[in-house]
């Protein structure tokens, strides 16, 4: 059952979608909770994901961070391990990581970079990390060679999103506590890369609803014209 917060918030908003520049500042003068929560937004497409050539997965790096420091561990060997050291690495080995998360069921991080010559050490745990998101993977620039790059664009903010089985993306895009501009301009990027990714085989409109919310708030719906501008 929702809190009295919730209702008295939810009563308050208008039936009609906003802009960005609107729904943030109603979300910070109306937050629920005492923690700085996380500013969402979630897109309905029109796409059909149990078709592969519809499918809509990619990544951006947010210009203002999420806020939050990943905790990044990169599955390498050589050279390759002190770069990613010197990028602000975590964690950074070889075999023996692969072996702890199999044996202990460790799961101490956030973000999981391979290099394309550890992958086949990597996917004996891949039934761990898979269902988590944490799996390394090509089309999202953790599985390379420039392991170096791939750590600091995880520390620099870089979100993965993914189309579900409901054809809807969801994906943090900061802290309730930042500033307006950055909230909306880390909005705005991960909305333009969605629509960048859209696939040839998607038919009629692609971006057909979009709302944003924090992690305790009701949505409030966006103005999706604003975005296909």
């Amino acid at each position: 059952m929702a809190g009295k917060k919730y209702r008295a918030f939810k009563q308050k908003l208008e039936d009609r979608p906003y802009s960005l520049g609107e729904a943030i500042p109603i979300l910070q003068k109306n937050r629920i909770s005492k923690f700085d929560e996380t500013v969402e937004v979630h897109l309905n497409l029109g796409v059909d994901p149990r078709h592969a050539d519809q499918m809509v997965r990619g990544t951006v790096v947010l210009p203002h961070g999420l806020g939050v420091s990943k905790t990044v561990l990169v599955i390498a060997s050589g050279e390759r391990l002190a770069e990613a050291e010197s990028a602000g690495a975590d964690y950074f080995g070889g075999e023996e990581y692969v072996q702890r998360i199999q044996k202990e069921g460790w799961l101490g991080f956030d973000a999981v970079v391979a290099t394309p010559d550890m992958m086949r050490v990597v996917s004996r745990v891949g039934r761990i990390l898979g269902p988590r998101g944490l799996m390394p993977n090509p089309k999202t620039g953790t599985v390379t060679f420039d392991v170096a790059n791939a750590v600091r664009e995880v520390k620099a903010g870089k979100v993965e999103f993914r189309v579900d089985r409901g054809a809807v993306i969801h994906a943090p895009v900061g802290k309730l506590a930042f500033p307006v501009e950055q909230l909306e301009e880390n909005a705005g990027t991960l909305i333009g890369a969605v629509l960048k990714a859209r696939p040839p085989a998607a038919k009629g409109r692609y971006l057909e609803k979009a709302w944003i919310c924090s992690t305790m708030s009701p949505s409030l719906a966006l103005n999706v014209m604003d975005f296909l501008r």
